[in-house]
């Protein structure tokens, strides 16, 4: 027999899983990477995040390593693309979602019908844009449609004419010959 003692196991000890979801919110706002609740929730779930679910008198809860957190954010950071023309709307709609959810929270449930100054104007401002693309679309459809209904009109004009042409052409004879036609010569 061997005197060898099992290794421990390879896992963290549990006094280093001490954040919440929201201690984690705080740490990824503050790294100027702001997320939700349900967003870290996701990370959790889906191994993104060092943690463990612990039972509570309320149900589930996470509690989090802040290394993972910290890891996590310098991650993002990396791989975060440089903010190039469109890139911009989502990095800004992040941040102004997560004033919109403060705001909220300060005004309590009556600010839910408001909106907030910065997400206002996005949105007047998007507004605005869809309006001068949409009436330029306008411009050149009834563009289109003038010229169809010109090219109707000289259809029409067209098959008059044949019409007339036609006609003398294919009428009988109404002189009762039977549909022979009497010699002219």
């Amino acid at each position: 027999m061997t005197d060898d003692q099992p290794r421990p196991v390879a896992t963290s000890p549990v006094s280093e899983y001490t954040l919440t979801i929201e201690g984690a919110a705080l740490l990824y706002e503050r790294a100027g990477h702001p997320r939700t609740d349900r967003t870290i929730q996701r990370y959790c779930a889906k191994g993104h995040l060092d943690c463990r679910r612990v039972e509570t008198q309320f149900g589930e809860k996470f509690l989090i390593t802040p290394a993972s957190v910290s890891k996590h954010i310098a991650y993002i950071e990396e791989v975060r693309p440089v903010a190039t023309g469109r890139d911009v709307p989502r990095q800004v709609a992040t941040t102004v979602a997560a004033e919109e959810s403060r705001y909220d929270q300060r005004q309590g449930s009556a600010a839910a019908t408001d909106m907030s100054p910065p997400v206002a104007d996005a949105f007047l401002t998007q507004l605005k844009g869809e309006n001068e693309f949409l009436r330029g679309q306008i411009t050149v459809k009834d563009k289109t449609i003038e010229a169809l209904l010109e090219r109707d009109r000289e259809t029409n004009i067209l098959v008059g004419q044949l019409q007339q042409m036609l006609t003398p052409l294919l009428s009988r004879p109404e002189d009762g010959s039977g549909g022979k036609q009497p010699d002219r010569g």
